[in-house]
Protein backbone atom coordinates (compact mmCIF):
# COMPACT_ATOMS: atom_id res chain seq x y z
CA UNK A 1 0.00 0.00 0.00
CA UNK A 2 1.62 3.07 -0.99
CA UNK A 3 2.52 5.66 2.16
CA UNK A 4 0.20 8.51 2.96
CA UNK A 5 1.25 11.66 2.06
CA UNK A 6 2.62 13.16 5.30
CA UNK A 7 0.98 16.76 4.74
CA UNK A 8 -2.39 14.93 4.27
CA UNK A 9 -4.19 14.39 7.65
CA UNK A 10 -6.34 11.42 8.33
CA UNK A 11 -10.12 12.44 9.14
CA UNK A 12 -10.58 11.62 12.92
CA UNK A 13 -13.63 11.01 15.05
CA UNK A 14 -14.02 11.93 18.76
CA UNK A 15 -15.34 8.43 20.00
CA UNK A 16 -14.37 9.61 24.15
CA UNK A 17 -13.90 11.91 26.26
CA UNK A 18 -12.14 12.06 29.22
CA UNK A 19 -12.02 14.88 31.98
CA UNK A 20 -8.45 14.17 33.68
CA UNK A 21 -7.55 16.89 35.80
CA UNK A 22 -8.31 20.84 35.69
CA UNK A 23 -7.90 21.71 31.70
CA UNK A 24 -6.52 18.44 30.88
CA UNK A 25 -8.71 16.12 28.79
CA UNK A 26 -8.10 12.54 27.13
CA UNK A 27 -9.52 12.25 23.80
CA UNK A 28 -9.89 8.55 22.12
CA UNK A 29 -9.91 9.13 18.45
CA UNK A 30 -11.54 6.76 15.72
CA UNK A 31 -10.38 6.84 11.94
CA UNK A 32 -13.74 7.75 10.04
CA UNK A 33 -12.14 5.77 6.82
CA UNK A 34 -11.18 2.01 7.73
CA UNK A 35 -8.96 2.16 5.13
CA UNK A 36 -6.87 4.72 6.56
CA UNK A 37 -6.83 2.68 10.23
CA UNK A 38 -5.91 -0.70 8.21
CA UNK A 39 -2.82 1.79 6.94
CA UNK A 40 -1.61 3.63 10.12
CA UNK A 41 0.84 2.43 12.26
CA UNK A 42 3.52 4.06 15.15
CA UNK A 43 5.46 2.64 17.93
CA UNK A 44 5.48 3.50 21.43
CA UNK A 45 7.23 7.30 21.66
CA UNK A 46 5.91 9.06 18.23
CA UNK A 47 3.78 11.84 17.92
CA UNK A 48 1.35 13.34 16.29
CA UNK A 49 0.00 16.79 14.86
CA UNK A 50 -3.73 17.07 15.84
CA UNK A 51 -5.28 19.85 14.15
CA UNK A 52 -9.14 21.42 14.82
CA UNK A 53 -10.22 22.58 10.68
CA UNK A 54 -9.54 26.11 10.42
CA UNK A 55 -7.38 27.12 13.72
CA UNK A 56 -4.57 25.13 12.93
CA UNK A 57 -2.44 22.11 14.65
CA UNK A 58 -0.69 21.26 18.04
CA UNK A 59 2.16 18.74 18.56
CA UNK A 60 2.22 16.26 21.28
CA UNK A 61 2.42 12.37 22.13
CA UNK A 62 0.49 9.70 21.07
CA UNK A 63 -0.21 8.34 24.65
CA UNK A 64 -2.23 5.34 23.77
CA UNK A 65 -0.31 1.85 23.32
CA UNK A 66 0.41 0.49 19.74
CA UNK A 67 -0.85 -3.00 21.44
CA UNK A 68 -4.31 -1.60 21.25
CA UNK A 69 -5.70 -1.40 17.91
CA UNK A 70 -8.36 0.40 16.47
CA UNK A 71 -7.68 3.75 18.18
CA UNK A 72 -5.82 6.20 19.51
CA UNK A 73 -5.54 8.53 22.33
CA UNK A 74 -3.90 12.10 23.31
CA UNK A 75 -4.00 13.94 26.28
CA UNK A 76 -3.32 17.35 26.21
CA UNK A 77 -3.54 20.34 27.96
CA UNK A 78 -6.20 23.48 26.93
CA UNK A 79 -3.37 26.19 26.98
CA UNK A 80 -2.97 27.92 23.27
CA UNK A 81 -5.64 28.81 21.01
CA UNK A 82 -5.13 25.28 19.04
CA UNK A 83 -5.82 22.78 21.86
CA UNK A 84 -8.49 25.67 23.54
CA UNK A 85 -10.14 24.86 20.27
CA UNK A 86 -9.45 21.35 21.09
CA UNK A 87 -10.84 21.30 24.05
CA UNK A 88 -14.28 22.62 22.61
CA UNK A 89 -14.54 19.77 20.71
CA UNK A 90 -17.38 17.41 21.54
CA UNK A 91 -18.36 13.58 21.18
CA UNK A 92 -18.45 12.68 17.43
CA UNK A 93 -16.79 15.79 16.18
CA UNK A 94 -14.13 15.45 13.32
CA UNK A 95 -10.70 16.26 13.96
CA UNK A 96 -6.99 15.68 11.34
CA UNK A 97 -4.20 13.91 12.68
CA UNK A 98 -0.95 13.71 10.65
CA UNK A 99 2.07 11.60 11.87
CA UNK A 100 3.22 9.53 13.48
CA UNK A 101 6.52 11.30 13.43
CA UNK A 102 9.63 11.10 15.34
CA UNK A 103 12.18 8.37 16.50
CA UNK A 104 10.69 5.50 19.11
CA UNK A 105 11.73 3.62 21.89
CA UNK A 106 13.91 1.00 21.60
CA UNK A 107 11.76 -1.93 23.41
CA UNK A 108 13.41 -4.63 22.28
CA UNK A 109 16.60 -3.53 23.28
CA UNK A 110 14.88 -3.67 26.91
CA UNK A 111 13.91 -7.78 26.97
CA UNK A 112 14.40 -9.44 30.06
CA UNK A 113 15.05 -5.82 31.96
CA UNK A 114 14.15 -3.89 34.73
CA UNK A 115 11.99 -1.00 33.27
CA UNK A 116 11.70 2.42 35.37
CA UNK A 117 9.45 5.36 34.88
CA UNK A 118 9.69 8.88 36.22
CA UNK A 119 7.66 11.57 35.33
CA UNK A 120 5.53 14.02 36.65
CA UNK A 121 2.13 15.85 36.02
CA UNK A 122 1.12 15.97 32.15
CA UNK A 123 4.49 14.54 31.67
CA UNK A 124 2.45 10.69 31.97
CA UNK A 125 1.07 10.74 28.49
CA UNK A 126 4.05 9.82 26.47
CA UNK A 127 5.44 7.62 28.93
CA UNK A 128 1.41 5.92 29.54
CA UNK A 129 2.05 4.36 25.56
CA UNK A 130 4.74 2.78 26.50
CA UNK A 131 4.09 1.43 29.98
CA UNK A 132 0.89 -0.33 28.46
CA UNK A 133 3.16 -1.47 25.74
CA UNK A 134 5.26 -2.89 28.20
CA UNK A 135 2.11 -4.32 30.23
CA UNK A 136 0.99 -5.57 27.53
CA UNK A 137 4.01 -8.34 26.88
CA UNK A 138 4.54 -8.12 30.29
CA UNK A 139 6.58 -11.26 30.23
CA UNK A 140 9.20 -10.33 28.12
CA UNK A 141 10.73 -7.46 31.03
CA UNK A 142 11.66 -7.78 34.92
CA UNK A 143 10.33 -5.49 37.60
CA UNK A 144 8.29 -2.30 36.11
CA UNK A 145 8.50 0.39 38.40
CA UNK A 146 6.46 3.75 38.03
CA UNK A 147 7.50 7.14 40.03
CA UNK A 148 4.60 9.84 39.16
CA UNK A 149 3.16 12.44 41.47
CA UNK A 150 1.46 15.88 40.76
CA UNK A 151 0.95 19.24 42.21
CA UNK A 152 -1.97 17.96 44.17
CA UNK A 153 -4.38 14.85 44.38
CA UNK A 154 -6.69 16.56 41.30
CA UNK A 155 -3.51 17.51 38.83
CA UNK A 156 -2.93 13.32 38.69
CA UNK A 157 -4.28 11.78 35.37
CA UNK A 158 -5.58 8.43 34.47
CA UNK A 159 -6.63 8.13 37.92
CA UNK A 160 -8.19 5.06 37.14
CA UNK A 161 -5.14 3.37 35.51
CA UNK A 162 -3.44 4.81 38.64
CA UNK A 163 -5.52 2.63 41.21
CA UNK A 164 -4.95 -0.59 38.54
CA UNK A 165 -1.32 -0.02 38.60
CA UNK A 166 -1.01 0.21 42.38
CA UNK A 167 -3.04 -3.05 43.03
CA UNK A 168 -1.08 -4.84 40.24
CA UNK A 169 1.51 -7.40 41.54
CA UNK A 170 3.67 -7.06 38.76
CA UNK A 171 4.28 -3.28 39.15
CA UNK A 172 5.91 -1.19 41.79
CA UNK A 173 4.57 2.21 41.79
CA UNK A 174 5.29 4.91 44.38
CA UNK A 175 2.61 7.90 43.67
CA UNK A 176 2.62 11.15 45.60
CA UNK A 177 2.02 14.64 45.39
CA UNK A 178 3.49 17.88 46.38
CA UNK A 179 3.69 18.94 49.87
CA UNK A 180 0.55 20.54 50.74
CA UNK A 181 -1.30 19.16 47.40
CA UNK A 182 -2.76 15.95 49.73
CA UNK A 183 -6.48 15.78 50.93
CA UNK A 184 -7.78 14.32 53.92
CA UNK A 185 -8.53 11.34 52.28
CA UNK A 186 -5.18 10.67 50.06
CA UNK A 187 -3.18 7.75 51.15
CA UNK A 188 -0.68 7.72 48.78
CA UNK A 189 3.41 9.49 49.68
CA UNK A 190 3.59 13.38 49.94
CA UNK A 191 6.39 14.52 48.28
CA UNK A 192 8.55 15.53 45.06
CA UNK A 193 9.14 13.22 42.67
CA UNK A 194 13.12 13.66 43.15
CA UNK A 195 13.05 13.42 46.34
CA UNK A 196 10.59 9.81 46.18
CA UNK A 197 12.92 8.66 44.09
CA UNK A 198 16.02 9.86 46.54
CA UNK A 199 14.49 8.00 49.32
CA UNK A 200 13.58 4.50 47.37
CA UNK A 201 16.48 4.23 44.82
CA UNK A 202 15.60 1.70 41.94
CA UNK A 203 17.83 -0.67 41.58
CA UNK A 204 20.17 0.35 38.38
CA UNK A 205 21.69 -3.54 37.48
CA UNK A 206 20.30 -4.72 34.46
CA UNK A 207 17.46 -1.64 34.45
CA UNK A 208 16.92 0.80 31.83
CA UNK A 209 15.44 4.30 33.49
CA UNK A 210 12.71 6.70 31.09
CA UNK A 211 11.95 10.14 32.44
CA UNK A 212 10.05 12.64 31.29
CA UNK A 213 7.95 15.64 32.41
CA UNK A 214 8.70 19.03 33.86
CA UNK A 215 12.08 20.50 32.61
CA UNK A 216 12.87 20.49 36.62
CA UNK A 217 12.17 17.19 37.18
CA UNK A 218 14.50 16.21 33.91
CA UNK A 219 17.35 17.83 35.52
CA UNK A 220 16.96 16.96 38.93
CA UNK A 221 15.98 13.40 38.80
CA UNK A 222 18.78 12.37 36.31
CA UNK A 223 21.73 13.04 38.47
CA UNK A 224 20.20 10.85 41.15
CA UNK A 225 19.81 7.74 38.90
CA UNK A 226 23.79 8.49 37.98
CA UNK A 227 24.41 8.62 41.83
CA UNK A 228 22.69 5.03 42.01
CA UNK A 229 24.77 3.47 39.20
CA UNK A 230 22.88 4.23 35.89
CA UNK A 231 24.75 4.44 32.89
CA UNK A 232 23.67 7.21 30.92
CA UNK A 233 22.89 5.27 28.06
CA UNK A 234 20.37 3.45 30.24
CA UNK A 235 18.28 6.29 30.54
CA UNK A 236 15.93 7.73 28.36
CA UNK A 237 13.97 10.51 28.04
CA UNK A 238 11.48 12.14 25.68
CA UNK A 239 11.69 15.97 24.80
CA UNK A 240 8.53 18.21 23.82
CA UNK A 241 11.03 21.33 22.85
CA UNK A 242 8.98 23.55 20.43
CA UNK A 243 7.96 21.43 18.37
CA UNK A 244 5.73 22.84 15.27
CA UNK A 245 5.77 21.14 11.83
CA UNK A 246 7.53 17.74 13.01
CA UNK A 247 9.15 17.09 9.87
CA UNK A 248 12.39 19.62 10.54
CA UNK A 249 11.48 22.40 8.12
CA UNK A 250 10.49 25.19 10.33
CA UNK A 251 13.24 25.24 12.88
CA UNK A 252 11.60 25.85 15.85
CA UNK A 253 12.80 22.58 17.69
CA UNK A 254 16.02 22.76 16.94
CA UNK A 255 18.68 22.66 19.84
CA UNK A 256 21.95 23.44 17.98
CA UNK A 257 21.99 21.22 15.63
CA UNK A 258 19.67 18.86 16.83
CA UNK A 259 16.00 18.41 15.56
CA UNK A 260 13.73 17.24 18.44
CA UNK A 261 10.98 16.43 15.92
CA UNK A 262 13.31 14.43 13.60
CA UNK A 263 16.05 13.01 15.52
CA UNK A 264 13.79 12.85 18.68
CA UNK A 265 11.81 12.74 20.73
CA UNK A 266 12.98 10.32 22.36
CA UNK A 267 16.82 10.52 23.38
CA UNK A 268 19.59 9.12 25.75
CA UNK A 269 20.79 11.43 28.84
CA UNK A 270 24.22 10.87 27.23
CA UNK A 271 22.76 12.94 23.80
CA UNK A 272 21.14 15.32 26.19
CA UNK A 273 24.47 16.22 27.46
CA UNK A 274 25.86 16.80 24.11
CA UNK A 275 22.97 19.06 23.39
CA UNK A 276 23.73 22.90 24.28
CA UNK A 277 22.57 25.00 27.39
CA UNK A 278 19.89 26.39 25.93
CA UNK A 279 17.51 23.25 26.58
Amino acid sequence: MEPKNQYIPYKMRIANIIEEAPLVQTYRLEFVDEKDAAQFSFKAGQFAEYGVFGEGESTFCIASSPTREGYLECTFRSSGRVTKALANCELNDIIGLRGPFGNTFPIEEWYGKNIVFITGGIGLPPLRCLIWNLLDQREKFGDITIYYGARTVNDLVYKEELEEWKNRSDVNLFLTVDPGGETPDWKGLVGFVPTILEQNPPKSENSVAIIAGPPILIKMGMPILGKNGFENNNIYTTLENRMKCGVGKCGHCTVGKTYVCKDGPVFTYDEVLNMPPEY
